[in-house]
């Protein structure tokens, strides 16, 4: 079987380990939404603000939802990848360069 990581225990988790956990999912969650809402308002904004040609209304609002979705999703698994490569421990008997 598999560990997981963490504690000396058997692999399993601490509860602070688990919070930590729950607080970056909740932080990766919350600012891709934040910044995919931003980058539709910027990209499909013109578009719902001012009368466009349909042709054109359409491109924006369009471009703009699938480029905020595909910013989500980026935005959010680079956070938890560069969690989990923080919560690793750096490997024994090297001295960091800037020692």
């Amino acid at each position: 079987m598999r560990e997981h990581g963490g504690t000396g225990s058997g692999g399993r988790r601490g509860q602070a380990e688990r919070d930590a956990i729950t607080v970056e999912i909740g932080y990766a969650l919350c600012s891709a939404a934040f910044a995919a809402g931003v980058v539709f308002g910027a990209v499909a904004g013109p578009a719902l603000l001012f009368a466009l040609p349909g042709a054109l209304e359409t491109v924006l609002v369009r471009g703009g939802g699938v480029l905020a979705g595909v910013l989500f999703a980026v935005r959010t698994v680079s956070v938890l990848v560069r969690f989990r490569r923080a919560a690793q421990p750096s490997q024994p008997g090297r001295t960091s360069p800037d020692s």
